[in-house]
């Protein structure tokens, strides 16, 4: 039980999880479309385009010994800001 709870802690935690808001509108167009996910490929392409994108970074940030391996929330806005918005 605990476990779990770090867990969706993590998930939540904007400086881990740089994808929470296409995984929430993701979830917002399934329970408005009663979870028919043809009517949301849409937000979960974004969501896998989101994910893609900073796995990327990550991994990149990684083999050039960057810590944290992913960038803060601060850090990322700045990144999206200066590429005029989110490329996925």
């Amino acid at each position: 039980m605990i476990q779990m709870d770090q867990n969706a802690r993590k998930v939540r935690n904007q400086d881990i999880n740089p994808c929470i808001e296409e995984s929430d509108d993701s979830q917002k167009c399934l329970n408005a479309y009663n979870y028919d996910k043809s009517m949301c490929s849409t937000y979960f392409q974004r969501y896998k385009n989101c994910r893609k994108y900073w796995h990327n970074i990550m991994v990149q940030r990684r083999r050039d010994g960057v810590k944290p391996d992913m960038p803060t929330a601060a850090e990322r806005l700045e990144m999206l800001t200066s590429l005029g918005g989110k490329p996925y």
